[in-house]
């Protein structure tokens, strides 16, 4: 075949790039997981163990995370979980959230914990609330891109931009800590043997 010849459909230039995933709106994956307390989630002070509320709280921020991203998405990281107000038994607990801010495969969720008598009719106050991030994954488990968030309300975009702030701020902690650490054994100080926290990878 003569260099006037080209087979259908092929070209010098190369693949274009995948075009951007389309954004989402904020409450398309918004959710509120409901569950009353009892007396087995309850700790030696007879109120509700902290653990209790913070899987509900994991669990309705990997429901949006998995709603938001199209797919299997695993915590990464908790931040600031706030517990402002003891739960009884006998509470209906409201755990309500949604994507704050999305990355590349990353996502903010934004998570706030309401608390009721069950048999009540008092409005709601809030117990707790906590910033988890999500990231997606394939079945292999490698990160895998997601949709931009696109926030909706006034409220929405305030928390989309105080989430960028604590993006910031995780990412400039961890890099002085990071720094610190290097200074210290550049030093010959070894001052990490038996340390109960976590390490740094």
């Amino acid at each position: 075949m003569g260099p006037a010849h080209r087979v259908e459909g092929m070209t010098d230039q190369a693949p274009s790039p995948e075009p951007p995933i389309p954004g989402k709106p904020t409450s398309a994956s918004r959710t509120t997981l409901s569950h009353i307390m009892t007396g087995g989630d309850t700790n030696l002070l007879g109120t509700v163990h902290g653990g209790v509320i913070m899987k509900l709280v994991d669990d309705a921020a990997g429901a949006v995370a998995g709603r938001h991203s199209g797919g299997p998405a695993v915590t990464a990281s908790m931040d600031e979980m706030v517990f402002l107000v003891p739960v009884r038994v006998g509470d209906l607990v409201h755990v309500k959230a949604q994507v704050n801010w999305v990355g590349r495969s990353s996502m903010e969720i934004g998570v706030r914990v309401l608390a009721e008598r069950w048999n009540e009719s008092t409005p709601a106050t809030q117990v707790g609330s906590a910033y988890l991030v999500f990231a997606a994954v394939d079945e292999e488990g490698r990160p895998r891109s997601v949709p931009p968030v696109v926030p909706e309300t006034e409220r929405d975009k305030r928390r989309y931009q105080e989430a960028q702030i604590r993006r910031t701020h995780r990412l400039a902690r961890r890099r002085a800590i990071k720094e610190l650490r290097a200074k210290r054994a550049a030093e010959g100080i070894d001052d990490r043997r038996g340390d109960p926290g976590p390490d740094e990878r």
